[in-house]
């Protein structure tokens, strides 16, 4: 969450590129903190270190891969992103299963290490530039971006008369995330944030064990690796028709799967805490293995990832440091919320719990269909969403 806070300004502050060689540089050390301290304390600064870092990250990656993407592409290449976090949670997983944890927390350096590498031979957001008034080096990023064959004179003309006109505007401050021109935006961004976490994605994930052990598996590792392995290959299907079928209707067909997915593992609680008979109860453990494999499937499908590439277009770049910084910090407290209080509510009532994120689901559906405008192809300025 602190993070989160800090992203926005250290984004617009250093840089795209600045903001992520400080993400390295967080994820770098507090690695190998981890992977060499012998008492708690430096595990906690570790812990807080590699927090930081993905709280930083998770805005600046989105925000950089959308101001560098030809708009007819935006969605898709922002959204590989969460292909990648995914690729990534399930190595972590198997790598888990094989080696020490010190072990894991040394090779987490090697892609610190390779970020910060890479950020050398990649060009700087040019909308980033822009604006900060350095044309030459805007174009310049420009035309390595698009290649030595294609001619940027009009995007270049598109984004410096963008720039012009947001400077005509007051400087971004908190209090003018409320004002009528943007209000409309926050709205639909800090509610894509409530609605995703409230779905109850990182609780379902963190407690998976837990969950499958009360539905009569037993196995929790192998249910980890599980969801990992439903999450890659239906996060890349997403990422592949966000720029066909646009942004709105991925986003209500994953919503809605979600709402059916956990109305059918609510059910599946009901039946396993209400009958004792043995045909109910196989059947109560096969609906549950079932709904939570096709939540997981429902939620990959862009419900992870859409909200972050939303947030990353429908805020100017006056505003966006700001605005991103607010809506990833709800993002992060939401998970915070429904992670802590998870484990008492699991064992309050399993039914019920499910049944609470079924009503968020389809509430998520109806929130999408009246405020969230559709983004596919539009170019990166202020969108018209009242």
């Amino acid at each position: 969450m602190i993070g989160a806070i800090m992203s926005g300004y250290l984004a617009d502050y250093l840089g795209r590129k600045g903001a992520l060689r400080l993400c390295s540089l967080f994820y770098l050390v507090g690695w190998l903190i981890t992977a060499f301290s012998k008492d708690i304390v430096p595990l906690d600064i570790a812990r807080l270190l590699v927090g930081f870092g993905a709280g930083l990250t998770s805005y600046t990656v989105p925000v950089y891969i959308a101001e560098i993407s030809p708009k007819n592409l935006r969605g898709g290449l922002t959204t590989t992103n969460q292909v990648f976090i995914t690729t990534g949670t399930l190595i972590v997983y198997l790598l888990g299963m094989l080696l020490k944890w010190r072990i894991v927390a040394l090779i987490g350096t090697i892609p610190s290490m390779l970020l910060a590498a890479g950020l050398f031979l990649i060009p700087e957001s040019p909308r980033w530039l822009a604006k900060a008034g350095r044309d030459k080096d805007f174009k310049e990023a420009l035309q390595a971006l698009r290649g030595n064959q294609y001619d940027v004179s009009y995007e270049a003309t598109e984004i410096m008369e963008y720039v012009e006109e947001l400077e005509s505007l007051p400087k971004a401050r908190i209090i003018g995330l409320f004002h009528r021109n943007y209000a409309p935006a926050v709205i639909v961004g800090i509610g894509l944030m409530i609605c995703q976490q409230l779905c109850g994605i990182n609780g379902v994930i963190f407690y998976a064990s837990a969950i499958f052990k009360a539905a009569g598996y037993s196995s929790g590792q192998t249910a980890s690796v599980g969801i990992a392995l439903i999450q890659l290959p239906m996060t890349a299907v997403g990422a592949l028709l966000m720029d066909k079928s646009g942004r709105r209707p991925l986003l209500m067909i994953a919503a809605g799967g979600m709402s059916i997915s956990c109305f059918i593992v609510g059910l599946s609680f009901y039946i396993l805490g209400h009958s004792h008979q043995s045909a109910l109860q196989l059947l109560g453990s096969r609906l549950a293995l079932i709904g939570l494999l096709a939540y997981i499937a429902t939620f990959s499908l862009r419900m992870d990832g859409i909200p972050w590439v939303i947030m990353s277009e429908i805020f100017p770049i006056n505003m966006k440091g700001i605005a991103g910084s607010l809506v990833s910090f709800v993002a992060w407290f939401g998970g915070l919320v429904v992670t802590v209080s998870f484990s008492s509510l699991l064992s309050w009532s399993a039914a019920g719990l499910f049944f609470i994120f079924c009503g968020v689901a389809a509430f998520t559906v109806l929130f999408v269909a009246k405020l969230l405008p559709e983004t596919k192809g539009r170019t990166l300025v202020i969108v018209d969403i009242i």
